[in-house]
C-alpha cells in the first residue's frame, strides 16, 4: 500500500496480453504496469479473465493455452523464456499466493519442509540451513511458536495459519513480484484483516510489488494504490484506488461499487432492505416490512442446545475426549423474521443449523418447530419437521447433483414426501423456477449450463418445494461475487415478503448481515456470547468479540483506510477439545437494552 514515483523501472510490463484456449479468446488486448513498493488491484468477477491473466505471468497456464503479446518481469521477456529457465524465475523474481492454502500445500509434507525445498532447490541452502531460516520466515510472519509450527502438517493449521504458511514460502527467495490470487477470499473477516496488514508490513519491508487479484472492493480500497477492472477479458478501467472509488467512469465499475455492502447503511432501518439496483423485481415492490408479529409462539426455537463429537485415541480407538461444537446455545425466530448466527469459521454455528436439520443428533437440549419439540422424536417426526425447515448450503456447485437436471432436482423433494403427483410436479417445478427469478424452459437443463449465481437460485426453488416455514441458509452467498451476492440477497428479502419465510442465516460477514437481519446471534468458540435486534448489536456492540468482528470489515472507501495491528496469536482459537467429564463453566449474561443480551466477560 505504498505509492511509487516511478522513478524506477517497472517490475511488471504487459503489453497487448492475449490469451486463448482453442478458439476463445479469454483475454484480449489487456496492457498494464506495475513498480515496486506498488499493489495493483486487478479486479472483476468470477469469467472476467484476472486469474488468468495473473497465471500467464508466470506461465502456469496449461501448455494448450494460446498467450500472445508481451510480458516483461524484471526485465526478462517471460514469453520467449524456456522451461527450465521459467523455474528459475519462479520464486526468485515472483512468487504466488493462492487462494486456498490447503490444496495449494502438499498434506503428506509438514509446513516447514515445505518452505525448506524452496531454499535449498532455489537459494541453494543446506537443510540445516534451509530450516533455520523456514523458522525465520514463520516467525516474520508472525506464526507462533515457529519452531514447533515448523513441524506440523498442513490440516492440523488454522485457515490463516495456513495462509501465513503461503506467505512465508513465497517471501523465501526474496521475489521482487509478489501475485496474490485472492489470498483472503476464503478465510473469516478478523483473519482477513491480519493478512492484508501482514502484506502491507512486509511490503513496506522487502520492496516487493503486489499484484492482488480479487473481486471484493473493501479489500481493493484498504490496500490498493491502483486498480484495473476488468470483465469479459478487457480492461474498462485503469486508474488510481481513489479516482475510482470517486469518480467511476465505466457503468461497469459503477454497477459493482453499488452492489457492494457497506456497514452501517442501515442505520435507521427497522427491517431488511433489498440492494435495488438488481433485476430481480422492481424497487418500490421489494421494500420489506417488518416481521410478521409473532402469536406467542416462534417458528423455530432452540433452548440449551449442546452437540459434542466423541474423539478416540489409542491402539484401540477409545473414547479420550469429546469435541464441544456448540454449547448451551438458545435463540428462537418469529414467524417473518431473521436471525443471523454469525462468527468466524469453527465457532459452531453450521453444527447449529445442521443439528436443527437434524443432520447432526444433538448431546442435549430441545429444538421447537412452530411450538412442537422435534428433538429426540422418530422417523416421522424428523420427517415431518423438515417438511417445514429446508437448508440453502455455500457451494452452489457441490449441493446439486451434476447428472440431474434442475427440473429433477426441485421436483425430487416433492415426489419424496409425496406432496405431489407426477402430472402435477412439472407445473409446480415451473412455478419455482419464476419465484427465483429463472427460465421455465430450462427445466431439462443440467448444472453445470447455470452460473454461480443461477445454481443458487436452483438451491433456494428446491428449498421451497416442500412449502416449508424455515429456511437456513448457511453462507448461501459468501462464494458468489459481489453483484451476485446483492442479487440472491434481494430475492431472500422477495421471497420473505411474499411467502412469510423465517430465515436462519449463518454468515461471516458482517455487512450482509445487517443488510438481511431482524436480529444477530455472535457466536464464540461454540457459545453465543452477544445476541440482541440488529441495529443494537451493530451500533452498540459489547462483546469484545462482537468489536473485533465489526472493526476488521474493509471500508469500501480509500479515504476510511484503517491501520491493523498485528496480533500473533488473533486465530489462535482454544481448541474445542475437552476431555471426558469435562464441565463447561455456566455463562452468565447481562441486559443491555430491549432483547439485547451480551455475555459477561471476566476481566
Amino acid at each position: 500500500m505504498s505509492t511509487n514515483s516511478h522513478k524506477q523501472p517497472a517490475v511488471l510490463e504487459v503489453e497487448d496480453l492475449q490469451i486463448g484456449f482453442g478458439k476463445r479468446d479469454v483475454v484480449k488486448n489487456v496492457s498494464f504496469n506495475l513498480f515496486p513498493k506498488e499493489t495493483l488491484a486487478l479486479c472483476g468477477e468470477s469469467g472476467s479473465g484476472k486469474s488468468v491473466t495473473a497465471l500467464s505471468i508466470i506461465r502456469l497456464l496449461p501448455e494448450f493455452a494460446s498467450i500472445r503479446g508481451r510480458i516483461s518481469l524484471c526485465g526478462k521477456d517471460v514469453l520467449s523464456l524456456r522451461e527450465r529457465d521459467l523455474e528459475d524465475i519462479r520464486g526468485q523474481l515472483a512468487s504466488v499466493i493462492f487462494q486456498e492454502p490447503m490444496t495449494s500445500l502438499n498434506p503428506v509434507f509438514t509446513a516447514g519442509f515445505q518452505i525448506s525445498e524452496a531454499l535449498m532447490r532455489h537459494r541453494g541452502l543446506s537443510q540445516v540451513d534451509a530450516e533455520a531460516e523456514a523458522i525465520r520466515l514463520l516467525e516474520r510472519v508472525r506464526i507462533p511458536d515457529s519452531r514447533r509450527r515448523f513441524h506440523q502438517y498442513p490440516h492440523t493449521l488454522s485457515g490463516g495459519m495456513r495462509q501465513r504458511v503461503m506467505i512465508a514460502m513465497a517471501l523465501a527467495c526474496k521475489p521482487r513480484l509478489l501475485i496474490a490470487d485472492e489470498p483472503t477470499t476464503a478465510l473469516d473477516v478478523t483473519v482477513q484483516a491480519e493478512i492484508l496488514a501482514l502484506l502491507a508490513e512486509l511490503q513496506q519491508e522487502t520492496g516487493a510489488a503486489i499484484l492482488f487479484i480479487t473481486h471484493d472492493m473493501g479489500v481493493v480500497a484498504q490496500i490498493a494504490d491502483r486498480v484495473v477492472m476488468m470483465r469479459h477479458g478487457e480492461i474498462v478501467e485503469d486508474r488510481t484506488t481513489s479516482e475510482i472509488f470517486v469518480s467511476p467512469q465505466h457503468a461497469y465499475t459503477r454497477q459493482l461499487l453499488t452492489a457492494v455492502p457497506r456497514l452501517g447503511d442501515m442505520r435507521g432501518e427497522p427491517a431488511p432492505r433489498p440492494f435495488g439496483n438488481t433485476s430481480v423485481a422492481p424497487v418500490d415492490e421489494m421494500i420489506a416490512k417488518s416481521p410478521v408479529k409473532p402469536d406467542g409462539v416462534s417458528s423455530l426455537a432452540v433452548k440449551n442446545l449442546s452437540t459434542r463429537f466423541v474423539v478416540h485415541g489409542g491402539l484401540l480407538g477409545r473414547t479420550v475426549g469429546h469435541v464441544h461444537a456448540v454449547e448451551n446455545v438458545s435463540f428462537s425466530v418469529g414467524p417473518g423474521e431473521t436471525l443471523s448466527l454469525v462468527g468466524e469459521s469453527g465457532c459452531g454455528k453450521s453444527t447449529t443449523g445442521r443439528t436443527i436439520m437434524g443432520l447432526i443428533k444433538p448431546t442435549s437440549g430441545e429444538i421447537f418447530i412452530d411450538g412442537a419439540n422435534v428433538s429426540g422424536g422418530g422417523k416421522d417426526v424428523l420427517q415431518q419437521a423438515r417438511r417445514k425447515v429446508q437448508m440453502v448450503f455455500q457451494d452452489p456447485y457441490g449441493s446439486l447433483d451434476p447428472r440431474q437436471t434442475i427440473g429433477s432436482a426441485i421436483a425430487e423433494p416433492m415426489l419424496v414426501n409425496q406432496l405431489a403427483s407426477r402430472s402435477d410436479v412439472l407445473d409446480r417445478t415451473s412455478v419455482l423456477l419464476q419465484q427465483v427469478g429463472l427460465d421455465p424452459d430450462h427445466i431439462g437443463r443440467y448444472p453445470h449450463q447455470f452460473s454461480g449465481g443461477q445454481r443458487q437460485r436452483i438451491s433456494i426453488a428446491r428449498a421451497l418445494a416442500l412449502g416449508p416455514k424455515i429456511i437456513i441458509a448457511d453462507e448461501a452467498v459468501s462464494a458468489l461475487d459481489v453483484s451476485v451476492k446483492a442479487q440472491i440477497v434481494d430475492l431472500l428479502i422477495k421471497l420473505q415478503e411474499e411467502l412469510g419465510l423465517s430465515y436462519l442465516f449463518i454468515s461471516h460477514d458482517m455487512a450482509i448481515v445487517e443488510r438481511v437481519s431482524h436480529k444477530i446471534a455472535v457466536m464464540f468458540q461454540g457459545r453465543i456470547v452477544e445476541y440482541g435486534p440488529r441495529a443494537a448489536v451493530i451500533d452498540n456492540p459489547q462483546h469484545p468479540y462482537t468489536r473485533r468482528l465489526l472493526d476488521s470489515v474493509p471500508i469500501p472507501d480509500p479515504k476510511s483506510r484503517r491501520r491493523f495491528t498485528l496480533d500473533s496469536n488473533v486465530d489462535e482459537l482454544k481448541s474445542p477439545i475437552r476431555s471426558i467429564g469435562f464441565i463447561p463453566v455456566e455463562q452468565k449474561f447481562r441486559t443491555v437494552g430491549a432483547d439485547h443480551f451480551v455475555e459477561i466477560v471476566d476481566r
